[in-house]
């Protein structure tokens, strides 16, 4: 296999970046060429709620710049991602199409949990430093201009990731009208951060020791530090270090950073609210030294891609990543571990068993074992609203990793459980989840109702499970260690729902065990 020309293209808050990529098994990844265009997208989104008219023909200028660089470059594939925070323009989606008419460029918005995903995956590009620091506790932080990611991992292990609406740019917007009438800046951004942190501490940090801080998203942070000499192999600072560069920053004017850092006086000018969100965030989670990787949004989308072509494989294990964030919601809801095993182990005996029908691969796989994860969380708040409450739940959380359709994907599942299910037709989700997406969730919903009702009485009595298909039939052979007389009754009612979607009809045989 020879070496693929890839290009990514980000638009960002403040940037519309292109880095293009030479990809092969044998070197890796590496990036030949950079192309940066200042462009405040960003700005106008939190300031006024839509893109201008200017700003939308600056953006198809830069793109259609962009096109020809990739003609140069020979680019054999590419893609376009806008950062989540666009999406607070009201008049995104129309902006984008614009885009595409007149650059060929179609721009898909990424979902935060998708963004962060690729960001986390171009930390993990870096295997050997990456896989040694986070065996300890560690907390990735992303300061965007509209937003704020954490995510922590302990012993090798992603513990949860969240997100604040807190960003440099969205700060600094906020807080304009006060700039000129106080001298206390830095105590206004520090009220307006410290709230959200202490609440994260205490759901999430707990007892748990943070020693190292993944510092990445912004070039500022990386203008700072590059000439320290820890810096020059390591990537890495003291705290004292990044104290002495902070201290310097809040010393000096946007102008005076301006001339140092060799950037523009807008982005001098969100350093201050940026510097004093990681402060106040390193300071609290009690990190002694920080890693600057040096990567960023289009160094994980290209990571993303060279794996999908297996052009390259991770030592990480991110679908895990993605499994163990769902695993800690459920605990955080209180669901049921041994039921959602049992429920897991019938579900994915089923999946597999009749993988030639049913026609779906790996990613709905991975669909299915996190429906099954939430399924039970909304008993935590009520026991008779509990399919609607689990729906609002999963809703209202992020999984990195997924998009927001397939999030809201996951949500109808655990719904249409133990509601009945909406077609298609009359589906409330029709705007975003297309006619094959639907279709997978009937799929999946049919395989979770006849798995979640062979563990109907939740004492687990199924203690091995196989199933093929039979003619017309899905048998599942089981050994019952008690009586299934129960979950024999209930099974039509679901054994229903499954034959019209699959046209095959799930029959159950015991062996019971002595």
């Amino acid at each position: 296999m020879g070496v693929k020309t890839f290009a990514a293209i980000d638009v960002g808050s403040y940037n519309v970046c292109m880095d293009i990529y030479e990809i092969s098994p044998r070197n890796g990844i590496r990036c030949i060429n950079e192309v940066r265009s200042r462009l405040e997208i960003g700005r106008e989104t939190y300031g006024e709620g839509k893109i201008t008219f200017a700003t939308a023909k600056e953006l198809c200028r830069v793109l259609r710049d962009f096109t020809e660089i990739m003609k140069e470059y020979q680019v054999e594939e590419y893609r376009a991602c806008a950062t989540s925070t666009l999406q607070e323009a009201q008049n995104v989606w129309l902006v984008m199409e614009q885009v595409y008419q007149k650059t060929g460029i179609r721009v898909e918005i990424l979902s935060n949990s998708e963004q962060r995903f690729y960001g986390y995956k171009s930390v993990a590009a870096k295997e050997a430093s990456f896989e040694k620091i986070i065996q300890k506790g560690t907390a990735v932080m992303e300061v965007g201009g509209g937003n704020v990611q954490i995510s922590l991992f302990d012993k090798d292990t992603l513990v949860t990731t969240q997100n604040f609406k807190m960003g440099s740019l969205r700060i600094k917007e906020l807080l304009l009208p006060l700039e000129k009438e106080t001298v206390h800046y830095e105590r206004l951004v520090e009220e307006l951060v410290h709230n959200q942190i202490l609440g994260f501490k205490k759901l999430h940090v707990k007892d748990r020791k943070i020693e190292h801080i993944i510092l990445m998203g912004n070039t500022f942070t990386e203008r700072l530090f590059e000439k320290k000499e820890s810096m020059t192999e390591s990537r890495t600072i003291s705290l004292e270090t990044f104290m002495e560069e902070y201290r310097w920053v809040m010393a000096h004017s946007a102008e005076e950073v301006s001339v140092k850092l060799g950037v523009s006086l807008e982005y001098a000018e969100i350093m201050v609210p940026g510097m004093i969100i990681y402060r106040v965030f390193i300071e609290e989670l009690g990190g002694q030294t920080m890693w600057l990787p040096g990567t960023h949004l289009n160094d994980g989308v290209a990571y993303d891609y060279a794996e999908r072509r297996k052009l390259m494989k991770s030592k990480h294990n991110f679908e895990n990543d993605i499994l163990v964030s769902a695993r800690n919601i459920a605990k955080r809801y209180m669901s049921s571990k041994n039921h959602t095993q049992a429920v897991a182990q019938n579900a994915l005996a089923i999946f597999d068993g009749m993988k030639k029908l049913h026609g779906m691969g790996k990613r709905e796989r991975l669909l299915l074992q996190i429906a099954i994860l939430l399924h039970d969380c909304g008993n935590y708040i009520s026991l008779s609203n509990a399919s609607e409450c689990a729906y609002e739940i999963i809703m209202s959380t992020e999984i990195i990793g997924l998009s927001h359709k397939e999030r809201k994907m996951i949500a109808h599942m655990v719904k249409f459980i133990k509601m009945p299910f909406q077609y298609y037709g009359s589906a409330d989700s029709r705007s975003e989840i297309d006619r094959k997406g639907y279709m997978t969730v009937a799929k999946l919903t049919a395989i979770i109702r006849v798995a979640n009702v062979l563990d109907r009485s939740h004492r687990q009595k199924i203690e091995e499970i196989r199933a093929a298909v039979k003619e017309q039939e899905l048998v599942l052979t089981v050994s019952a260690k008690e009586d299934l007389t129960l979950e024999r009754g209930l099974l039509p009612e679901q054994a229903d729902f499954f034959e019209e979607i699959f046209s095959i009809r799930p029959v159950l045989k015991v062996r019971m065990r002595k």
